[in-house]
């Protein structure tokens, strides 16, 4: 039952994951507030171990995620359960788009779908902000942020556009820092 739950679940988030990996993120906290089994917490790191994997973020999540619930078998068909729905909707799109290449609603649809896909991303991105950055339950108001995660974020993002190395060079060596600093 835990499998059937778990593939129903991330089908769904399948369907409406428009924009990639990180658009799984808004799915996963409203599943973080229904189930005490998942937390904002665990997300956080999840999408922490998710970005030095190799592969896709959201399949990574889902298995991830799939794997913490019923193990092993549960990241198989969270994983499964996630992707199954582009690829059944990319064979039935790409029949049918042959047939209305030059069609302006095919093309308004496609424009509506791109700012939704950013607004996704967008609200993931500044979920992972919030997780990573922020501290809730902090009592004193100069301890509500995560002040060497959040130098450590912006020393990463500006080398990130100053010196456009491989993303591996960035997590190798976040990964590095937070084992030297105990973040």
């Amino acid at each position: 039952m835990k499998l059937l739950f778990l593939f129903v679940q991330f089908f769904k988030i399948g369907l409406f994951s428009i924009g990639g990996g990180y658009a799984t993120l808004p799915f996963l906290y409203e599943m973080a507030d229904k189930y005490d089994w998942l937390s904002a917490e665990k997300i956080g790191d999840m999408l922490a171990v998710a970005q030095s994997l190799p592969g896709a973020i959201g399949v990574s999540l889902s298995a991830y995620t799939g794997f913490q619930y019923a193990g092993i078998p549960g990241g198989l068909i969270s994983a499964l359960g996630l992707i199954s729905p582009s690829i059944i909707i990319i064979i039935i799109v790409a029949r049918i788009l042959n047939a209305f290449k030059e069609n302006k609603v095919v093309d308004s649809l496609f424009s509506g779908f791109r700012p939704a896909g950013a607004g996704l991303l967008s609200a993931a991105a500044l979920g992972a902000l919030a997780i990573s950055l922020y501290n809730p339950t902090a009592e004193a108001w100069t301890a509500m942020f995560r002040w060497r995660e959040c130098i450590l974020f912006a020393v990463i993002f500006l080398l990130i556009k100053l010196l456009k190395k491989h993303p591996i060079v960035y997590i190798a060596a976040a990964g590095v820092i937070g084992i030297v600093l105990g973040l």
